[in-house]
């Protein structure tokens, strides 16, 4: 099993050597954790995967790898709890989930306040108490059009206006291989170049000529190096309903890497706030102020936001509006600060642009990004490095 699980990963283009392999067996040999899955995938990464970046191509493959062996296993005789769980989940007509008033903003977080005081045990389904399943605006696997999601993952309706957990998130692998070179090409079109610096860059064609000419004999032809001046800051958002764009983004993220020399990239979620972060594992601990951002780069900076712009609206028009924390400035103002910094701005948008009519949140970003929101399609990426360019 374990042999075909180095094989796996390496199939997956994960950089996994032999010596690595010995390693995690002597480790499983000398017993230093207990025998779960969980202990065995934290182990085989700390001792296979060298790098943070490759951690999310590392998840990937090793639920392909579990399932695969889940598969083999014969069936469970007991029924699984988080299948019972889902089954108090109600499948609402159209109907019903009109029936299901909009509490909003504020009395929302007071009728949080209310059943936290009041609840006293464990519930599943029904419309009022914190619990799973059911219509309740509080708890998680259930159906409101406005609630606050807490104690597990969301049934997918993507409606919750809170989330009380703390969520980890992982970064965008820079390495991804692209599949076409239409994202480099797209990018390509901001690029400008200067002659800069003394004679640095062999000019191989003048050479060849220039050797040619001289029966023969070698005659180096120097000419100035030739320098990208663009530089990008580009900021990520990452987690929540941006997991369903991960391919998308990190294709786009790999092919800004090989195009921008000067790059600069931070992430947030949902929305920018008052701080942002460079690393997701440690975004709770390591955090930069969005001050300190605005100060440290010049309006010679091209800004790219990259996000789905899908949230709730309370998100980027209402104090204390985020899912996660309470901030004291709408996400709107912190926003209308990014574009008065670096006046070439875009938003890249990797939700399709036919469901962008549906979502309220995506007409509010536009009409703060002045409708400099594009797709992240081939024809969009050129339309936005146009704009940039101008």
């Amino acid at each position: 099993m374990l042999t075909d699980f180095f094989y796996h990963l390496r199939a997956r283009k994960l950089p996994v050597s032999v010596q690595e392999y010995l390693t995690l067996l002597k480790l499983l040999q000398a017993r230093i954790m207990p025998p779960t899955v969980d202990d065995f995938y934290h182990l085989a990464r700390m001792t296979l995967i060298k790098d943070e970046t490759l951690f999310d191509r590392y998840d990937q493959a090793f639920g392909e790898f579990y399932r695969t062996l889940q598969a083999a296993l014969p069936d469970a005789k007991e029924i699984p709890l988080d299948w019972l769980i889902k089954q108090f989940q109600k499948n609402l007509t159209p109907e019903e989930k009109a029936a299901i008033e909009k509490h909003g903003w504020d009395k929302l977080m007071e009728l949080f306040k209310e059943r936290l005081e009041e609840q006293q045990e464990r519930h599943a389904g029904g419309n009022k108490w914190i619990g799973t399943g059911g219509s309740s605006p509080f708890g998680h696997g259930g159906y409101h059009p406005e609630g606050i999601r807490l104690g597990g993952p969301s049934a997918g309706n993507r409606t919750g206006v809170k989330v009380w957990e703390k969520r980890e998130y992982k970064d965008y692998d820079d390495q991804q291989e692209l599949g076409t070179r239409n994202f480099k090409m797209a990018l390509r079109r901001l690029r400008r170049f200067a002659r800069e610096g003394a004679e640095l860059e062999l000019d191989l064609d003048h050479t060849i000529s220039s050797t040619a000419r001289n029966a023969g004999f070698l005659d180096l032809q120097m000419v100035p190096e030739r320098h990208n001046t663009v530089k990008v800051l580009m900021l990520l958002d990452v987690g929540g309903s941006m997991d369903d764009h991960i391919t998308r983004v990190e294709e786009l993220f790999s092919a800004a890497r090989s195009e921008f020399r000067h790059l600069e990239v931070y992430y947030f979620h949902n929305c920018p706030y008052e701080s942002l972060w460079r690393n997701n594992r440690r975004r709770h601990s390591e955090r930069f102020d969005t001050w300190d951002v605005l100060r440290k780069y010049n309006d010679d900076w091209r800004l790219i936001i990259v996000g789905d712009a899908t949230m709730s609206p309370y998100e980027i028009l209402q104090p204390g509006g985020s899912v996660e924390h309470y901030n004291k400035e709408t996400g709107a103002t912190w926003l209308q600060r990014l574009l008065d910094n670096w006046p070439k701005a875009v938003w890249l948008n990797p939700e399709p642009s036919a469901y962008w009519q549906y979502r309220q949140s995506i007409a509010v970003i536009q009409n703060i990004m002045n409708n400099r929101m594009y797709g992240v399609t081939v024809s969009g990426l050129e339309q936005a490095m146009r704009m940039l360019s101008k």
